[in-house]
């Protein structure tokens, strides 16, 4: 098919949503920001690292990709609008799994009525997928990791350590299946975090893409505050360990630090307080955390 019969199947695939003026076939797209301001976040997949094709077919992919990214405009309190794809494949993969992979990202950007609106694609030995995807902010401040303030609540929202208990399922036995390792393939992120953290008075927010701890450390260290969980207000479902929840990644749910007097609905379940003394550092149960969560260049 070559590179620009490949570039004409898949962006065929994608329709464009309103914000966009113009869209993929041009040396660059263009599109409205109504806001003057634009987020922007970047990730990537790479085969054997993030996903393997025995495990996750090409739409599962391609909706992970999607997602990882797309959480993290959500988590900035901004709604995305576009995504930007890089793609890196052999030259004789088959067509059937590009296609999976567009069909993919365009279904996971529809549940938030973004547009893909370009990218590029080059030869590789590696299966790669690269993301880069924009947000409107609607006016508002970004919800960042600094505004965490003593006396907060901490609070999370959205399932957690499904993804790693899928995952050491499938390490055990390439045939598992259920909800777990559904959830390692194609996490389902509450995309109305944002909207939700901001109207509540959030004052800081982070998507947990590399566990729990660890992403609750960026709020701790950014705000140079100390975050205390209990583990017994740890949400865990049934056939997820303590140990999963606490450092397992790819769930891409919601963290934030909320007023101690915000009315938090249920679905937001706190799970610990800010404190003053130690700055930087997480505890759970008063011990101070300094494990799990995934680190790409980690021992």
């Amino acid at each position: 098919m070559g590179e620009f019969g490949l570039i004409q199947r898949v962006t065929a695939r994608y329709p464009q949503g309103p914000l966009v003026e113009l869209g993929p076939g041009d040396d660059a797209a263009v599109l409205r920001a109504p806001d003057g301001r634009v987020v922007a976040t970047a990730d990537m997949l790479v085969e054997g690292r993030h996903f393997r094709t025995d495990w996750s077919s090409a739409y599962d992919v391609g909706r992970k990709a999607a997602a990882q990214n797309l959480a993290d405009v959500v988590a900035m309190g901004a709604r995305p609008t576009a995504l930007l794809i890089g793609f890196g494949a052999p030259a004789g993969l088959d067509v059937a799994w590009a296609d999976g992979l567009s069909d993919g990202l365009r279904d996971e950007c529809a549940l938030l009525g973004a547009s893909i609106v370009g990218g590029d694609t080059v030869r590789s030995p590696t299966l790669t997928v690269a993301v880069t995807a924009l947000g409107d902010l609607g006016g508002a401040p970004p919800l960042t990791r600094s505004g965490a303030r003593p006396g907060d609540v901490v609070a999370v929202r959205g399932r957690i350590g499904w993804a790693a208990t899928g995952l050491a399922a499938l390490l055990a036995s390439s045939a598992a299946s259920g909800p777990f390792v559904e959830a390692h393939r194609r996490p389902e992120p509450p995309y109305t975090a944002g909207g939700e953290a901001r109207a509540l008075g959030a004052t800081s927010l982070v998507d947990i893409s590399d566990g729990l701890v660890q992403d609750l450390g960026h709020i701790a260290r950014a705000s140079a505050v100390r975050l205390d969980l209990a583990a017994e207000r740890v949400p865990l479902d049934p056939g997820v360990t303590l140990e999963d929840a606490l450092t397992g990644g790819d769930d891409h749910a919601f963290a934030g630090t909320f007023p101690a007097d915000a009315a938090l609905p249920p679905e937001w379940r706190v799970i610990g307080e800010v404190g003053a003394g130690r700055p930087g550092s997480v505890t759970v149960d008063d011990q101070v955390v300094d494990r799990g969560g995934w680190d790409h260049f980690g021992a």
